[in-house]
């Protein structure tokens, strides 16, 4: 499989490549030249299939032959260690959680599955590779623990300053080894444009070679159509009309669940649920792309001004909005809403949310209101200790905090104070 960049003026690149590189010289995301369905039977037997097995047949087509077959199975093995259960909260609305990972987010899997294939594909390379990755939450810790030890690459992880959860900055401050954590004074934005302004830096990328982790890398982002299909497994014979509610930032996850689609999951809609950081939702409305500076909620991993990977759910539908807009909706709520949504998923179902899955859950309910008879699933991204302080003033219960937590909390936090892209490139030629 090879891959193009979005901007179209850069050369079409392997796998391989496109994973070392990150972003394209001309700066634009990559994208598969192509998408080949897989075969109406692997839907209709997905009961009988494992995770593995499932994660294999759909994974195998953007990896070759960059990664051998029996390279990809290891690969998948190592990276779905853990459970993707779908809980049922009523007839209508289901959550997949995706936290069972060693960070509690669903970032896990694509960090995983990217590291993988890093070290892989740096396994007889003598030169390191830096990754850089911007994090608005979760995405720092899963990227530091997938890449922790890994030989032959370094980590730098850019996060801003008070703007992510005590839990969520213990986990990329504190592993040191081979990942570093850069404190931002800004936004998330601010930490994202850093990391591109990096890549198209002749100065660093003539000394030492960079790539990305964000779901703007093609190994960090494809793996997260597996969800779907898991979830998929697990409800297709009791729920037909299935659909999807997701929180989005970034826009990565949902735009993996196309691929999915694309893939030929019978999946009936998507639901792009955002908090006040809402471009896409006014997008759906007005037609018009306004990329704003980010605001700061309760749901912090969502607060993206400018979704990266938006240009890749354009693609996935050829710019045409008409088409887009038939398979996505998308729902903004406050942070009030969110806190209210939280307390009722506890109240009514005794399940105990976190802030993001929230946020999914009122996309259910906005969308179920005209359309009665579909069966939505709302993604719960992170585990809901992550966010103990809005969590627990919410339902007023005391939560345990879970191994993967503790096992950081007693951890001092190492971290570089910066304010600008020229503190980014000091530390990086130090």
């Amino acid at each position: 499989m090879n891959y193009y960049s979005l901007n179209h003026k850069a050369p079409n690149t392997t796998f391989k490549d496109a994973v070392i590189k990150g972003l394209a010289p001309d700066r634009g995301l990559y994208f598969p030249e192509r998408i080949t369905p897989l075969p109406v039977s692997f839907f209709e037997n997905i009961d009988t299939l494992s995770h593995t097995q499932i994660a294999f047949q759909a994974l195998q087509q953007f990896v070759t032959p960059d990664i051998p077959k029996d390279i990809l199975k290891t690969i998948i093995e190592e990276t779905l260690s853990f459970d993707f259960p779908v809980i049922q909260l009523n007839k209508s609305i289901s959550t997949l959680e995706l936290f069972h990972g060693p960070t509690m987010a669903f970032k896990d899997v694509g960090a995983r599955f990217m590291a993988r294939c890093l070290g892989y594909f740096n396994q007889n390379n003598t030169n390191e590779v830096t990754v850089l990755v911007a994090t608005s939450g979760d995405t720092g810790g899963a990227v530091a623990n997938g890449f922790l030890g890994i030989k032959g690459v370094n980590v730098v992880i850019l996060y801003p300053s008070g703007k992510v959860s005590n839990i969520q900055e213990k986990q990329l401050t504190t592993l040191g080894q081979n990942i570093r954590a850069l404190e931002v004074d800004g936004v998330f934005d601010d930490c994202q444009d850093m990391v591109k302004r990096a890549f198209l830096d002749e100065e660093l990328t003539s000394k030492m070679q960079l790539t990305s982790a964000n779901s703007i890398n093609v190994a960090r982002w494809l793996p997260q159509l597996l969800y779907f299909m898991f979830a998929y497994k697990q409800l297709h014979n009791t729920h037909k009309d299935i659909v999807f509610s997701v929180p989005s930032g970034n826009f990565g996850n949902v735009c993996a669940g196309m691929m999915a689609q694309q893939l030929g999951l019978p999946i009936n809609h998507f639901i792009a649920s955002n908090n006040k950081n809402n471009v896409v939702t006014n997008y759906l409305k007005t037609e018009e792309y306004s990329p704003k500076p980010s605001v700061k909620t309760i749901s912090n991993a969502m607060d993206v001004g400018n979704p990266s990977n938006f240009i890749r759910i354009q693609e996935i539908y050829k710019n045409n909005f008409e088409s887009l807009k038939n398979n996505l909706s998308s729902y903004s709520f406050t942070d009030e809403a969110t806190k209210v949504a939280l307390k009722e998923i506890y109240d009514l179902y005794n399940y105990v949310a976190d802030p993001h899955g929230a946020v999914g859950y009122l996309g259910c309910k906005a969308y179920l209101k005209t359309n009665p008879n579909a069966h939505c699933v709302f993604l719960e991204t992170a585990h809901p200790t992550k966010f103990l302080d809005v969590v627990e003033d919410v339902i007023k219960e005391k939560q345990a905090l879970p191994k993967q937590i503790q096992a950081v909390m007693g951890k001092d936090k190492v971290a570089t104070k910066i304010s600008s892209y020229e503190g980014l490139k000091e530390f990086l030629l130090a």
